[in-house]
């Protein structure tokens, strides 16, 4: 009798391989793959972050509230573990991608900030971060596409008959995804400018550090 039910449990879980199970394992791992390429870009983000906010500092020191909120919303990132299960977990996946967006948000003020300040604007090491966080920004927003696509795949597939009972029988379940609010708030990448810069007179406790 035993022999006759393993028989039947390997009919079952062979006839399930046929309706979406090579599928489901495929689309998962390029959910895995896509997942792996937004956490590169979103480190390559933190990286610049400590270089861009001592460069501001050198020029604003008087700004400690922006680049505060700055900081603080980089440490907020930081301690969480971005983990591959993270993608398996919608409220630690809240919690991670709320963060991402306060960062944005932070930068964001930060550049508003720097329209203040021309020499800053006219510093060369500024210069060169602001163009590698454009260039990041631009990388998140393509890599978070590319993950969102992968997740609405692979979510549809977990959704769908025959397939969803291969996705139950393997415990495979639906997949977070970027909120349409967070989407909304992360797709928009910090303001840089390369105009010239205004002509205001800077505010007099401006640093002196590049006067001559």
């Amino acid at each position: 009798m035993r022999k006759l039910q393993m028989a039947v449990w390997v009919l079952i879980a062979l006839g399930l391989s046929g309706c979406g199970y090579n599928t489901l394992q495929t689309q998962d791992e390029q959910i895995k793959s896509s997942w792996s390429e937004v956490l590169n870009q979103y480190q390559r983000r933190a990286d610049l972050i400590p270089n861009l906010v001592n460069t501001v500092k050198g020029f604003a020191a008087q700004e400690q509230a922006v680049l505060l909120g700055v900081t603080n919303a980089r440490a907020k990132v930081g301690s969480i573990q971005a983990t591959p299960e993270l993608i398996n977990n919608p409220q630690a996946f809240q919690q991670f991608t709320q963060a991402q967006g306060e960062l944005s948000s932070a930068l964001s003020r930060l550049m508003v900030v720097v329209e203040n300040y021309p020499e800053l604007k006219s510093d060369a090491n500024f210069r060169d971060l602001q163009a590698q966080l454009e260039g990041t920004e631009n990388r998140i927003t393509v890599a978070r596409n590319r993950y969102i696509q992968a997740v609405q795949e692979f979510n549809v597939t977990v959704r769908s008959f025959p397939s969803n009972l291969t996705a139950k029988m393997f415990g495979m379940k639906v997949k977070p995804n970027f909120a349409v609010q967070n989407e909304q708030e992360i797709s928009k990448p910090p303001q840089v400018d390369f105009g010239p810069a205004p002509s205001a007179t800077p505010p007099s406790n401006e640093s002196p550090a590049s006067s001559q």
